[in-house]
């Protein structure tokens, strides 16, 4: 029930309702199509048109498939439905309008517009900032007429509480610095790591305080490519010596 539990979950929940999504406007599924409920025009000069992407269905889809086995009345489910809604809610609130100019010479005489879904690239990078911002919690347990029953309750009250965008976790992460097969975690030596870089892939961060060891390679690469009329291009093949660098 760690923070990456919670990202892994909001991802994969985001990444079925956006494959639902995308396969019913490219017509590759038999049971949906584009999305007809339109909210207002679009503006001046515009009409809907086009194939709107049904991100509602996707989401249905991505709830009943995600969350088939999260119906136990323990913590750990809590959390589970938690993050994989935040997910499926990214997509929504991640819908945008595009339009197209159509005519003769960009004479524009028919202007559509059609709700997209983002590049599922934007859809990560948004979930990943939720990652390190994911809020810490505490279980606490209720006797109900079904049984003993766990919920979720911010830890530190003076934060603000999680939102139902926001990704929550209750234990505290592993070392990934070291292998752990019990875990998953592999360690992380002999990683490649970047010794110019103060980020997560700099070799102070990546190899966790070991020290780093750094080689030389010699790579042959094309180079001094010409293109020749008509048509073909001939390079030269150069060998070029790299430093590369290694976590202890």
């Amino acid at each position: 029930a760690t923070r990456e539990s919670a990202f892994v979950h909001a991802i994969a929940s985001a990444g079925v309702a956006f494959a639902v999504t995308r396969s019913c406007a490219e017509g590759t599924s038999t049971i949906c199509g584009c999305d007809s409920h339109h909210k207002g025009p679009p503006g001046d000069g515009w009409k809907w048109g086009g194939c709107s992407e049904d991100a509602d269905f996707g989401v249905l889809v991505s709830r009943e498939f995600a969350d088939a086995r999260e119906n136990r009345p323990d913590a750990r489910s809590a959390m589970n439905r938690h993050n994989n809604e935040a997910g499926r809610t990214t997509i929504l609130d991640h819908m945008h309008l595009k339009c197209k100019c159509h005519g003769l010479s960009g004479s524009c005489e028919v202007k559509t517009c059609w709700w997209a879904q983002p590049d599922f690239r934007a859809i990560g990078d948004y979930l990943k900032d939720k990652y390190d911002s994911a809020s810490e919690m505490v279980v606490e347990k209720h006797r109900e007429s079904r049984g003993w029953v766990e919920t979720l309750r911010a830890k530190y009250a003076l934060f603000k509480p999680p939102t139902e965008r926001d990704l929550v976790y209750y234990e505290n992460s592993p070392n990934f610095c070291e292998p752990n097969p019990e875990t998953g975690s592999f360690g992380t030596r002999d990683r490649t790591c970047n010794v110019t870089s103060h980020g997560i892939d700099g070799c102070d961060l990546l190899c966790c305080g070991r020290g780093h060891n750094t080689r030389t390679e010699r790579r042959k690469e094309k180079c001094h490519c010409i293109f020749h009329w008509c048509c073909y291009v001939s390079c030269q093949e150069c060998t070029r010596v790299y430093d590369v660098h290694t976590c202890k």
